[in-house]
């Protein structure tokens, strides 16, 4: 890479990262606002986990974005399958445009739609806005996204492997089981931690569709910014910061020891 690609990325990643660490930095301000910096202190972050109304939100988020996530996954798999199994063109097509909806759409207007269906069907069964409305519409914009992850492997799959599974005597069951899910597991993967991660992102969504006595923390976060901004915003975004980059270099380091080892493998296979 020449130098001023070099400097270009350096610069760009100034900019994007720049305001977290200034966030970041604020979290342990004494003074309690980010005007200036007076001293070190960890008081934000007492202050956060003694505040068992937010730590519940965030438990509430956590929860839902891996029950959505986990449901989605599921749900994706077998209609990533169902759109490759299709022979008809126009059918497919359509499919995968109707998939895509939610993804293009706006997320005002998913959200809208969803608070309607939610009012007109709690009008003749009482049902209310909280955690269920919350995870059915988390699940319903998470599952296109876990479909355009997986389908792209089913399509770069070596089905050679499934005709010998069948060849040899193995059961459609033991074909599903023992050999396309392997084979698509890094697409599973990747979209289980889209679906995930669009899950604790999402805001406009869950502002529409959550009740009294339940919260999401991107809108509990978006209440406590209205009302004056608080530490306490500082501190939980720089633990989630700091959780999510400890992920992401754990997950490095696995595949970093997973390519080792087969690599291994390959020089004592030859």
């Amino acid at each position: 890479m020449k130098w001023y690609g070099k400097t270009y990325l350096y610069v760009l990643l100034v900019i994007l990262y720049l305001p977290i660490f200034f966030l970041m930095l604020y979290s342990f301000n004494s003074a309690g606002n980010m005007i200036h910096f007076e001293k070190f202190t960890l008081e934000h972050y007492e202050t956060l986990f003694a505040n068992k109304r937010l730590l519940q939100v965030v438990f509430n988020t956590i929860a839902v974005a891996l029950i959505a996530a986990a449901i989605s996954t599921i749900i994706g798999l077998f209609g990533a399958l169902a759109l490759y199994h299709i022979r008809q063109q126009m059918l497919k097509v359509s499919l995968l445009t109707l998939n895509n909806v939610l993804m293009v759409s706006s997320d005002v207007v998913i959200g809208a739609s969803f608070l309607i269906m939610f009012t007109a069907i709690g009008h003749y069964t009482g049902f209310s806005l909280g955690f269920t409305s919350v995870l059915i519409s988390h699940i319903a914009f998470c599952i296109p996204i876990v479909v355009i992850v997986i389908l792209p492997k089913l399509y770069e799959m070596n089905h050679s492997i499934i005709n010998a599974g069948r060849d040899l005597g193995a059961t459609e069951w033991q074909l599903f089981t023992k050999i396309l899910i392997p084979q698509l597991m890094p697409g599973i993967i990747g979209g289980f931690f889209m679906a995930l991660t669009y899950s604790l992102d999402d805001f406009t969504v869950s502002f529409f569709v959550t009740g009294n006595g339940f919260s999401v923390l991107s809108v509990e976060v978006y209440s406590m910014a209205r009302r004056g901004v608080s530490m306490e915003i500082n501190a939980i975004s720089t633990l989630l910061f700091v959780v999510i980059m400890i992920g992401l270099i754990g997950y490095q380091l696995i595949q970093r020891q997973q390519r080792k080892q087969q690599l291994k493998r390959r020089g004592v296979a030859q």
